[in-house]
């Protein structure tokens, strides 16, 4: 069973990186969740964690049946295994379904979000706008010219953008609306979609990849199975009997 033995090492090793995978959806998208009012996009992330660490246990599971040349020990692992894949396919389909809704729920929220900015740092809008517009290098939601239609800019009346606004590599930007060339272009809604729905990528590939892992696993413990149930030395072991 040295192929099973290898499969419950790589099994390991896939549990820690679907921990991983699900954790950094989850750091990500507190860096965005203003821009996404729909909390149950977080399922898939929640289950592909649930199902890393449940891998954990499944593979000591395997483990202990390979050692003690447990049959039962071994069905068992099958089975879980197989409710494990059964979950990765929930989770793929329901990565599928919210990648699909991203861009209705960014458009809905992203206006909203913009016009409560009120330039404070305390602010957690605020701060989640200039996170945006600097880490994705994007000004407004369309372009920079949407700012004039917030509150922000028509309270502070210094016909300016913020300065989250102004691209990295100039030093004397002041986000004024006279020098467009110093502001970023593009705009945050497209890229923001854009940024969640590779998130959302991210958890359906490593599920599909450790459903195709877990088939092998699935399919090397039932050959172990045959083997043994057809292995007379092995039932006269398990029976407590000898050869005469």
């Amino acid at each position: 069973s040295k192929d099973l033995t290898m499969f419950l090492w790589l099994l390991q090793a896939a549990a820690g990186i679907l921990c991983y995978v699900g954790a950094y959806v989850f750091i990500t998208y507190d860096d965005y969740d203003h821009f996404f009012e729909d909390v149950y996009t977080l399922i898939p992330a929640v289950i592909i964690i649930a199902v890393g660490t449940l891998l954990f246990i499944i593979g000591l599971i395997g483990c202990c049946a390979t050692i003690r040349e447990s049959r039962c020990g071994l069905a068992t692992f099958v089975i879980i295994l197989l409710l494990v894949f059964i979950t990765e396919v929930v989770v793929v389909v329901l990565g599928y379904i919210y990648r699909a809704k991203v861009e209705d729920e960014v458009d809905h929220s992203i206006r909203k979000v913009y016009n409560g900015y009120n330039g404070t740092n305390p602010d957690a809008a605020s701060r989640a706008i200039d996170y945006v517009q600097r880490q994705l290098r994007c000004c407004g939601i369309h372009n920079y010219s949407d700012w004039e239609n917030t509150v922000w800019f028509k309270q502070t009346k210094n016909n300016s953008v913020p300065l989250s606004c102004c691209k990295a590599a100039l030093s004397n930007c002041t986000g004024s609306l006279t020098r467009p060339m110093d502001l970023y272009s593009e705009g945050c809604e497209a890229l923001v979609v854009k940024k969640l729905q590779e998130i959302m990528m991210y958890v359906i590939w490593a599920a599909l990849a450790f459903a195709a892992i877990q088939l092998l696993g699935m399919l090397c413990a039932c050959i172990v199975l045959c083997r043994r149930s057809r292995d007379p030395a092995y039932e006269l072991l398990i029976a407590g009997g000898t050869y005469a």
